[in-house]
This record gives structure tokens, C-alpha cells and sequence, in this order.
């Protein structure tokens, strides 16, 4: 009897206590600042792009195309965690709704699918336009784009989809998370029931979500290696100038993202808890502020189309005042 009443109990909760949290007194306001300044900059900067992109049609190619995709899905990945962030500095009691730790869950979680589904497709894009130039516009045309974007939003948002069906049916042993936001696999642990099943589907669901991308990201670099190794000076600098990028965006994020699984399935309490908190936001900060920058500065025809398009309003503006 007192082992039902406790399941049903647990069973009902209606709040998560997130354990990472600890006392900062007024410093509180400070990282708020510097919170708040780091989304505004991630805002601007890859709204900015998105703009730049749309507005010029110089720039509706196939790899700005999948670019414009990966700065959507910055804004939607740091939506998904700063504004609850912010809440949460603020805040002297850190617990958040069911609900609303299960829907940041799948923002978290598809944020992540749809970063690495879009660089492998990027990866590929760069593969044909530096081994096949001749016939990348028949490969890469502009229905190819759409079908490869479209795909790697749905295939992510109904992989996670299941994952998270998966978890919700769980009737739970305790509601606190050793996490600034709420973790997947976190979630699970608490969980009084047998979990064989998510965790057999959560592996699978990486494998999914990281190793199926990586598949084509490896078979497009050992291919534009080979290219480069076997070709002329201005191969090797078309193929640097424009991998160069997309290998550092993909690397950071998977360093991001690896310290985030290994943070959640081991002990990690020798790592001083600074560097924790840092580490385990990284992916969901870093990223999005990396990802513009990297593109926005090293790639020369988006710089150009900048300065183009900024020239030409300040000097509408300068008409106008005239």
C-alpha cells in the first residue's frame, strides 16, 4: 500500500530541481549582463546573415542556402536555453515544470540532430563542388537544396520525437537534475521503472543523430584530401578557403557535444564546478557565436554582399538627409 502511494506520488510530479545551480549573491546581475549581451550578440549576428543571404541574390547558391538552414538553427538552439538561463540567474529557487523540461529537452536535443545532419550535408555539398565542378550545378541543383534542407529538419524533429515519447511515460523516483538545464539522459535516470528500452532506443537514437552524419562528412574529406593532394595550387586554395569553416565549426561542436554525453553518463565531480558549468554549456554558447563568425569573416562573398548592402543604406541615408 505505501509502495503504491509512493509511486503515485513520484509518478505525479509537476517540477524539476535543477542541483547545478549554487549561491552567487549579487554577482547574480553580472552574469545576467554578460548572459543577456551573449544572446543579443548571437541574435544580431546570425539574424544579420540570414537577412544578407535572403536579400541578395548573388548569394542563393546551394552552400549559402545550407547556410542560411545552420544560422536558423542557431537562433533556434540558443532560444531554446538562453531565455530560461536568464530566468533562471535571476531566480533564488531553480525548478522549471514538467512540461517545459520535457519541450527544452526537445529543443536541446533537435537543435543538436539538425547541426550535425546540416554540416554532413554541407560536407557533401563541398565534396561535389571541389571534385565535380563541372557538374556541381546538375548535382546540386535548386529542388536538391530544398529536399536535403527539408529532410534534415523532419528527419531530426521525429527522431527526437520518439525519444522524447519514450521518457515521458516514465514514472519517476526523485525530481532533481545535477544540471543547469534539463538533460535527456538525467531525466531518465530518476526513472522507478525498468529503462532498458529508452536506453537501448537512446543509443540508438545517437547513433542516429552523430554517427550516421559523420558517415558522409568522412567520405567527402578523404575524397577533397585526395583532390587536393593530386591537384593544382588554386584546387588546394578554393578547397582550404572554403572547408576551412565548416572543419572548425564541426569540430568545436563535437568537442562540445562529446563533454556533454560523457558529463551526463560519469562521474565528473573531480572537474572543478566551474569548469563544468562552462564546458556543459559550450555547445548550446559557443556554437551559435562561432558559427557566423566563421562564415561571416572567412568567406569573401558574404563580406563583400555586407559591405554592399551596407554601403548602398548609408548612402539611401545620406540622400535622404540631403
Amino acid at each position: 500500500m505505501a509502495g503504491t502511494m509512493l509511486n503515485s506520488t513520484l509518478s505525479s510530479l509537476t517540477y524539476f530541481i535543477l542541483g547545478a545551480y549554487f549561491h552567487i549573491g549579487n554577482l547574480r546581475y553580472l552574469y545576467f549582463m554578460i548572459t543577456a549581451l551573449l544572446y543579443f550578440v548571437i541574435i544580431i549576428a546570425n539574424s544579420s546573415l540570414i537577412v544578407v543571404i535572403c536579400l541578395s541574390r548573388s548569394l542563393h547558391e546551394p552552400m549559402f542556402l545550407f547556410l542560411c538552414s545552420l544560422f536558423v538553427n542557431e537562433l533556434y538552439g540558443s532560444t531554446g536555453l538562453f531565455p530560461f538561463l536568464l530566468i533562471q540567474i535571476l531566480s533564488d529557487i531553480h525548478t522549471l515544470s514538467v512540461p517545459f523540461c520535457f519541450l527544452q529537452i526537445y529543443c536541446v536535443y533537435t537543435y543538436a540532430s539538425v547541426e550535425f545532419l546540416n554540416l554532413a550535408v554541407m560536407s557533401y555539398d563541398r565534396y561535389l563542388a571541389i571534385c565535380y565542378p563541372l557538374q556541381y550545378n546538375t548535382r546540386m541543383t535548386f529542388n536538391h537544396v530544398a529536399v536535403f534542407i527539408i529532410f534534415v529538419w523532419l528527419y531530426s524533429f521525429m527522431n527526437i520525437l520518439i525519444t522524447l515519447s519514450l521518457n515521458i511515460r516514465l514514472p519517476l523516483c526523485g525530481n532533481t537534475i545535477n544540471s543547469l538545464y534539463c538533460h535527456n539522459y538525467l531525466v531518465v535516470k530518476l526513472a522507478c521503472s525498468d529503462t532498458k528500452v529508452n536506453n537501448i532506443y537512446g543509443l540508438f537514437g545517437v547513433v542516429l543523430s552523430i554517427v550516421v552524419p559523420l558517415l558522409p562528412i568522412l567520405f567527402s574529406y578523404m575524397k577533397i584530401l585526395k583532390v587536393c593532394f593530386s591537384g593544382s595550387k588554386q584546387t588546394k586554395q578554393k578547397a582550404v578557403s572554403t572547408c576551412t569553416p565548416h572543419l572548425v565549426s564541426l569540430l568545436n561542436f563535437s568537442f562540445g557535444c562529446c563533454f556533454e554525453i560523457l558529463r551526463s553518463r560519469f562521474d565528473m565531480t573531480s572537474v572543478p564546478s566551474v569548469l563544468r558549468i562552462i564546458l556543459s554549456l559550450y555547445f548550446l554558447i559557443m556554437q551559435p557565436l562561432l558559427t557566423p563568425v566563421m562564415y561571416g569573416l572567412q568567406m569573401s562573398k558574404i563580406r563583400q554582399t555586407c559591405k554592399h548592402l551596407f554601403c548602398n543604406k548609408m548612402l539611401t541615408g545620406y540622400r535622404d538627409t540631403v
